[in-house]
C-alpha cells in the first residue's frame, strides 16, 4: 500500500488563486488607467488647439476690423467666434469629465494595488513560515543523525 506524502514546504500558498486573480485585476486596472490618462491628454490637446485657434482667429478679426469690415463680415467673424467659444465650452466639459474618470480610475487602481500588496504580504509570510519549518525539520533530522552516530560510537567504545 502506497501513500502519497506531500512536502509541506512545496505546498502552494493557499490563497494563490486569489492573489493571481487580484494581480489580473490590477493589470487590467493599470491598462484602463493608462487609457484614461491618454484620453485626458487628448482632450487637453484638443482644447488647447481650439483655444489657440480662437486666439489666432480673434487676432485676424481685430486686424480686419482696423482695416474696416462690412456688417456682413462683422457678423461672420462674430458667428464663427461664438461657434469657437461653444466648442471650447464643450471641450472644457469633456476635459472635466475626463479628469473625473481618470481620478476614479486612479482610485480603482490604488484599491486593487492595495489588495495585491496585502496578498503578497500574506504569501511572503506563508513562505517565511514554510522556510522556517523546513529549516527546523532539517535541523531535527541532523540532530537525530548526530545522536545516532554518537550513540553508535558510544556503544563501540563499551
Amino acid at each position: 500500500m502506497t501513500t502519497t506524502w506531500t512536502n509541506p514546504v512545496t505546498k502552494n500558498f493557499p490563497l494563490q488563486s486569489i492573489l493571481d486573480l487580484s494581480q489580473m485585476r490590477l493589470d487590467e486596472a493599470t491598462r484602463r488607467l493608462g487609457e484614461l490618462i491618454a484620453d485626458q491628454e487628448k482632450a487637453a490637446g484638443r482644447m488647447d488647439l481650439l483655444v489657440q485657434y480662437r486666439e489666432e482667429y480673434y487676432g485676424r478679426f481685430m486686424a480686419a476690423a482696423q482695416d474696416g469690415l462690412s456688417p456682413e463680415q462683422w457678423r461672420n467673424y462674430q458667428t464663427f467666434l461664438a461657434k469657437l467659444d461653444q466648442a471650447i465650452g464643450q471641450a472644457e466639459q469633456m476635459m472635466s469629465q475626463s479628469k473625473q474618470m481618470t481620478a476614479a480610475g486612479q482610485q480603482d487602481w490604488l484599491s486593487k494595488r492595495g489588495k495585491v500588496k496585502a496578498f503578497d504580504t500574506l504569501a511572503a509570510r506563508h513562505q517565511a513560515r514554510a522556510d522556517h519549518d523546513a529549516l527546523r525539520r532539517e535541523q531535527k533530522s541532523l540532530d537525530e543523525h548526530s545522536t545516532r552516530v554518537h550513540l553508535a560510537r558510544f556503544k563501540e567504545e563499551e
